[in-house]
């Protein structure tokens, strides 16, 4: 069984920063790519970051220029480092990851049960 865990949502201002951090345990080989997503309230899940295992990097546009991801590949964990939140980024963030528990294994998606984050205006 893999697990993935995320912390550091919360309430913050606009214009203020927050760093999420999500960590895999469990039955794991290796991670390939690693992201997050949010989900507003009526509002469909998106992407908005997603990192290689070699560390290679994309962003949605409505992080990109104000969040930074990053994974430490011994750790099984990944950050996102966000600066510059407006309301507008107000949703639950999740965790997702795809995970390799075994030589054997092709790998299957993994996700957590989110961190809500709350910026006021």
């Amino acid at each position: 069984q893999v697990e993935l865990v995320e912390s550091g949502g919360g309430l913050v201002q606009a214009g203020g920063s927050l760093r999420l951090s999500c960590a895999a345990s469990g039955s794991i080989f290796e991670i390939h790519d690693m992201g997050w997503y949010r989900q507003a309230p009526g509002k469909q899940r998106e992407l908005v970051a997603g990192i290689t295992h070699g560390g290679t990097t994309n962003y949605a546009d409505s992080g990109k220029d104000r969040f930074t991801i990053s994974r430490d590949n011994a750790k099984n964990t990944v950050y996102m480092q966000m600066d510059g939140l407006e309301p507008e980024d107000t949703a639950v963030y999740y965790c997702n990851a795809w995970v390799v528990r075994s030589w054997f294994d092709n790998g299957m998606d993994y996700w957590g049960k989110g961190t809500l984050v709350t910026v006021s205006s």
